[in-house]
């Protein structure tokens, strides 16, 4: 396959970088060289070829492209993110986390529409975004565009990359939430220190719903306690690993019939109850 030797060696390199020597800062840093590095030859060997066909230039611009800069726009963002982390105590440290964390968060929120197009692995519009000389005039404007060359870019190359850079930064600020979360040492006696005998046996999908209508309705501690807290507790309850519920709640939100599926299924079935109790 055309580039798949540039991209082997680039991982090889990858790889070689995260499990070396060196704090994360020093890591984005050389990161952020050795990725501009792998953008020139990926340059040098675009101009090189030509495409043979239409669907060549949108695999190209969809699948190739992006494993490169998705790298570029992960640890530039990596970089900056852990230069301005707060060396205070554990709390603080989460607490600014988790803040970046919605902040990445918000771009999946504000471009739903594609992310979904391209997260279904949909090729409708394939040719509009990622063929050359094409515009869309709802780029956002955290897609990396900076770097634009009309010869080199499609109007949705870059939110592609945007897309798996993010990814890739959540589970990373995840990971030291989690990590951090495990220091902070828990007070003897809790009931969180005793396993459950409870299973969730329904799909982690519905327990999310269920998480995210707890937590619109205001109804624990009046509101004031976050998803991620909520979710701890669920998950310790229950027993179940819910991942990433903040990617499964987007996919709730974009179903096309109800969203709500299964709150209607709590409602219809509770109604049932009591209907059979009234008989």
């Amino acid at each position: 396959m055309k580039y798949q030797k540039l991209l082997t060696e680039f991982e090889a390199q990858l790889d070689k970088l995260e499990n070396g020597q060196g704090d994360i800062l020093f890591k984005a840093e050389k990161g952020i060289v050795l990725v501009e590095k792998y953008i020139r030859k990926l340059h040098i060997e675009f101009e090189k070829k030509s495409f043979t066909t239409q669907g060549d230039e949108i695999h190209f611009f969809k699948h190739v492209k992006p494993q490169i800069f998705s790298k570029l726009i992960y640890y530039g963002k990596l970089f900056t993110i852990e230069s301005k982390r707060p060396r205070g105590n554990n709390t603080s440290q989460i607490k600014y986390l988790r803040y970046q964390i919605d902040k990445l968060q918000t771009f999946f929120n504000d471009n739903l529409e594609f992310y979904n197009y391209y997260r279904r692995g949909a090729m409708s519009m394939d040719e509009h975004y990622f063929v050359r000389g094409n515009r869309d005039l709802r780029l956002p404007s955290d897609s990396f565009h900076f770097f634009i060359d009309d010869h080199f870019s499609t109007c949705q190359d870059g939110t592609v990359a945007t897309i798996m850079a993010y990814d890739m930064l959540i589970v990373y600020l995840q990971r030291e939430v989690d990590h951090l979360d495990k220091i902070i040492e828990i007070p003897v006696n809790t009931p969180m220190q005793k396993p459950s005998k409870l299973f969730w046996t329904g799909s982690k999908t519905d327990l999310i719903e269920l998480l995210y209508a707890l937590h619109a309705s205001n109804s624990i501690n009046s509101g004031t306690a976050d998803i991620k807290e909520l979710a701890s507790h669920f998950e310790h309850f229950y027993n179940v690993d819910l991942g990433n519920y903040y990617h499964t709640f987007i996919e709730i939100r974009s179903r096309k019939m109800s969203r709500t599926k299964f709150m209607d299924k709590l409602t219809e079935m509770l109604n049932q109850r009591m209907e059979s109790l009234d008989e």
